[in-house]
């Protein structure tokens, strides 16, 4: 990406016609951070637009959930057999970000802080294998949980 090469730290927020999964991952290959994938039909409601923005300038990441079920109808069982692995705090953590919560609105929704918040993520990403990949760990760990839950469908 072009941007982040002359400024790593620019947040972005693409907004895209297309659900594809493939770009979506390419945004995200070299990491998460300030970086959000919106299909244009979600920021018809300004407040979506606005709290992606938000997210990102906190140095967040926002996937739009329907790119987030075209993903989960590729996602592989391995990593879903991983997720009993998790603790019931680790359960409801991911349940929360697959909400596409931010960090901030799981801590309110769980009543934790931040830091304990990004603390059950890293545990979650080591669970499930994940932080070595190249698809970012939120992202696989959505996926996984998703999956599990029998949420995905393919667009």
């Amino acid at each position: 990406m072009t941007i982040r090469a002359t400024d790593p730290d620019m947040g972005i927020v693409v907004l895209s016609q297309h659900n594809d999964p493939d770009y979506a991952m390419t945004l995200f290959r070299d990491g998460t951070q300030r970086l959000a994938y919106l299909l244009k039909q979600r920021v018809g409601e300004p407040a979506e637009l606005i709290r992606a923005v938000r997210e990102v300038a906190d140095g967040g990441s926002v996937i739009d959930p329907e790119v987030v079920l075209s993903l989960v109808a590729r996602s592989s069982q391995s990593e879903v057999s991983r997720l009993t692995s998790l603790t019931d705090r680790e359960h409801d953590v991911l349940e929360q970000r697959a909400q596409g919560r931010t960090n901030a609105a799981v801590a309110a929704a769980l009543c934790l802080s931040e830091s304990s918040i990004e603390k059950y993520s890293t545990s979650i990403f080591a669970k499930l294998g994940l932080a070595d990949k190249r698809t970012p760990p939120a992202v696989s760990a959505v996926l996984a949980y998703l999956d599990e839950q029998g949420r995905a469908k393919p667009l």
